[in-house]
């Protein structure tokens, strides 16, 4: 592959830093066994390298128990065993407008099948939401609220550690999908009010694709949705009660995990503050460009305010797929086109017929790359 101006951070960070690709190797070479499924020194090595992965994760996030944190294979996984394990039938969940698929369509299966109720509260056009909205949407039977902490269209943040509070005033707990966060916004789950956190490995953390996990208060039990071994208690006919083992059946992917810690190192590295800091001000440098060209239109928060490194637009003078499809063949740029698996996002931003450009930063962009892009979709438009 030449040169590519890679701008599709959200969906997947990449290059990947040199030290996780060799601490995935590491862990090929030297624990490629099954962990806990052997007490042969392989097997015990493989059992290292995913406890040393949850007591990064749990540092991270302020996470007294590293076995708080259930490993999964991606956000989507964590999202349906927190929503699916922990909603009943007849319950009323919150949501927001600024949902991803991942939260919407197990809350729509839940709707179908199990008689339970859901609302999505109604954010700006620029994905913020007022509080006194969330708290009207607040019922007896009220469990669940659901949000996530930075929207995938619009880059917008919302107020969790507020959302949290109100939560638990009312008697329910707050899920949140950390997967535009983890790693380039700093989450505390106690300060912040978290019950259930959901988050991906292979984006702000670095880590490769197929690594994700929850964080699950001690507070809270969740119906299993997966049965089988465990590597422990194998008598049992059900799964164990312990914790991670009740929530992880099957064989992990112990390199994948080795990976995402090496990752995690490195964003620690880097500093939260580091990584928030240059994302915001390349964001700013795209909004000043592109809302420069005529007939362009920015999505989310105004110039100024906070965001992560999105940066959404469309224009009337050509259909979005088209214009990543350009940026793409003629200019070697990576964006994203379309409804970015959020059309409630899409319909709170005035955008569910068109779809929209996604321009997604990481710390591997630079002024140059963000200046390439502004260029680029003015010499398209011209």
């Amino acid at each position: 592959m030449g040169f590519v101006i890679y701008l599709d951070h959200a969906a997947t960070s990449w290059p990947k830093p040199p030290a996780v690709i060799q601490a995935m190797k590491k862990a090929m070479d030297e624990a490629g066994a099954n962990p806990g499924r052997g007490s042969h020194k392989m097997a015990v090595q493989a059992s290292r390298v995913l406890f040393g992965t949850r007591q990064s994760l749990a540092s991270l996030f302020a996470v007294n128990n590293p076995n708080d944190i259930i490993l999964t294979s991606n956000t989507t996984s964590a999202l349906n065993l927190a929503i699916k394990g922990y909603v009943k039938p007849g319950d009323h969940v919150i949501a927001t407008m600024v949902e991803h698929n991942s939260v919407r369509r197990p809350l729509e299966y839940l709707k179908r099948t199990a008689g339970v109720e859901v609302d999505y509260v109604t954010l700006s056009p620029e994905g913020e939401l007022e509080l006194s909205a969330l708290e009207r949407a607040f019922r007896s039977n009220t469990s669940l609220v659901v949000c996530s902490h930075s929207s995938n269209l619009l880059g917008s943040i919302l107020p969790v550690a507020e959302m949290g509070a109100l939560a638990e005033k009312h008697g329910a707990v707050l899920l949140v999908d950390a997967a535009q966060s983890a790693g380039m916004l700093d989450i505390d789950v106690k300060q912040m009010n978290i019950g259930m956190l959901a988050f991906p490995g292979h984006k702000g953390l670095m880590g490769p694709q197929g690594t994700g996990g929850l964080y699950l208060s001690p507070e809270i039990e969740l119906e299993p949705q997966w049965h089988g071994g465990t590597g422990g208690q194998s008598e049992a006919p059900e799964q164990p009660d312990v914790r991670p083992d009740r929530y992880e059946a099957g064989t992990p992917n112990t390199a994948g995990f080795a990976g995402l810690q090496a990752g995690i190192e490195q964003v620690r590295a880097w500093t939260i503050e580091k990584v928030y800091r240059h994302e915001w001000e390349l964001s700013q440098l795209m909004l000043e460009g592109l809302g420069s060209i005529p007939g362009v239109e920015l999505l989310g928060p105004g110039a100024g305010k906070p965001r992560t490194g999105i940066v959404s637009f469309v224009t009337e003078r050509m259909d979005p797929a088209m214009l990543a499809f350009r940026l793409d063949r003629e200019y070697e740029i990576a964006v994203r086109s379309g409804l970015h698996c959020t059309p409630l996002g899409h319909q709170a931003a005035g955008t569910e017929r068109s779809g929209a450009v996604r321009a997604s930063v990481g710390m591997g962009t630079s002024r140059q790359d963000v200046q390439t892009l502004i260029r680029a979709v003015k010499e398209i438009l011209a």
